[in-house]
């Protein structure tokens, strides 16, 4: 149901903000239903998936011992200017991070070619961080976790917009 959930407010110019897994989903539902890779989905749920859209960060597939092995902490990330995470973030921010998963490289193309904009990157690596949707209000997601540093004074620019942006749709 979450990606019929994110295909929905997609479709109906609903305000949209992944987080983590979040993020994942909006770009499971954006290579099935705007890419048109059926069946795409996660190595994560299908490790036979003829689409692997969502698949281990390289640096994740020795990695037998789980414990605290992610990619964790604080990483820098590049924006690309003219985005709305330019316009929130400016040309780059530190972020915080826990995964395994990210989009997989080989599929970033077809994405960018079909409307989803990559805005965020890892610094000096391949590994996409933040994605939105051009002609929608606010359709914005996340590999980060900005819950981890938004605080009540100071909200992080992810959920202030957000929120602006849900409350101009309620008007």
């Amino acid at each position: 149901g979450k990606i019929k959930i994110i295909e929905y407010a997609r479709k109906n110019k609903i305000p949209f903000l992944g987080l983590c897994l979040g993020m994942q989903l909006a770009v499971i539902e954006h290579a099935r239903n705007v890419s048109d890779l059926k069946n795409a989905n996660t190595t994560e749920v299908n490790p036979n998936t003829d689409h692997p859209i969502i698949d281990l960060l390289p640096e994740q597939k020795q990695v037998y011992k789980k414990g605290g092995t992610m990619r964790l902490g604080g990483h820098n990330i590049k924006i690309k200017e003219n985005t709305k995470a330019h316009q929130l973030l400016g040309n780059s921010t530190r972020r915080r991070f826990r995964h395994r998963y990210e989009i997989n490289p080989k599929y970033l193309e077809t994405l960018e070619k079909n409307s989803l904009i990559i805005s965020g990157k890892a610094q000096n690596q391949d590994i996409a961080q933040i994605i939105e949707l051009k002609d929608h209000p606010f359709f914005m997601a996340t590999q980060s976790h900005p819950e981890l540093t938004s605080k009540l004074e100071t909200p992080d620019p992810f959920f202030l917009e957000f929120i602006k942006s849900a409350l101009k749709i309620k008007k």
